[in-house]
């Protein structure tokens, strides 16, 4: 069992940044800094801070949905990455958890 950060990100699919969207644009500076991975999960209904209820139903507007992005980092990876979020100047809502993580029957991460 090994101790890192949990850090998750939380935008929605709308929101761009360099003309890509932000979780796609974030994944791309996590690959370059050489961080081991992340993950991009598209929500089927949520709300943020404005209170208004986003849906995944045929009559929502494309591209409202709430959109989290998740990576297990260490210390130094994961303030890396916050600096490089940080200087686009962009509101991004995240989450920064101590969590411990490891791999059950198999090669250990």
């Amino acid at each position: 069992m090994k101790t890192g950060i949990y850090l998750k990100f939380f935008m929605q699919e709308n929101q761009h940044y360099h003309h890509l969207p932000l979780y796609e644009w974030i994944l791309q500076q996590a690959k370059r800094l050489g961080l081991p991975g992340g993950s991009a999960f598209k929500a089927i209904a949520g709300y943020g801070r404005d209170g208004v209820m986003h849906e995944d139903h045929f009559f929502e507007l494309a591209g409202q949905l709430p959109v989290e992005l998740v990576f297990m980092l260490d210390e130094a990876q994961a303030d890396q990455l916050l600096n490089v979020v940080t200087e686009t100047g962009l509101s991004v809502f995240y989450i920064r958890v101590p969590a411990q993580y490891g791999t059950l029957n198999g090669p250990q991460a």
